[in-house]
């Protein structure tokens, strides 16, 4: 056992005669090390990306909201009729009447049920 820690601390298993197969498995820990760092960095990236695109999102629905708010301000009647006094257009103090126009073939359609 002593021997054993002290062949390690002193790094006697890397040049061994059977040091290869030592080696060959660094070499394998070592890939996959970088492959766990390269992992961890895009899921990091992803995590980055996500945060920022929901903060678009939340932006852009209050951007909406504010919009939406002026849209209603803007379709008012009370402001549509100030806007208008402005270029000195006053609303109408008759009210609308409602025109229907028949078309010949319903009018012949009609004549024809009729007699």
């Amino acid at each position: 056992m002593k021997g054993g820690v002290f062949g390690i601390l002193k790094a006697r298993f890397l040049i061994n005669d059977d040091a290869v197969k030592n080696w060959r498995f660094i070499v394998f820990i070592i890939l996959l090390a970088i492959l766990m760092i390269a992992n961890t960095q895009r899921y990091e990236q992803k995590v980055f990306e996500i945060a920022k695109l929901n903060n678009e999102v939340k932006e852009l629905r209050s951007e909406f909201v504010d919009r939406r708010s002026e849209l209603m301000d803007l379709k008012m009647e009370s402001t549509i009729s100030d806007k208008m006094l402005e270029k000195q257009i006053f609303p109408s103090t008759v009210p609308p009447v409602k025109i229907e126009v028949e078309k010949e073939e319903e009018k012949n359609f009609f004549k024809r049920i009729w007699q």
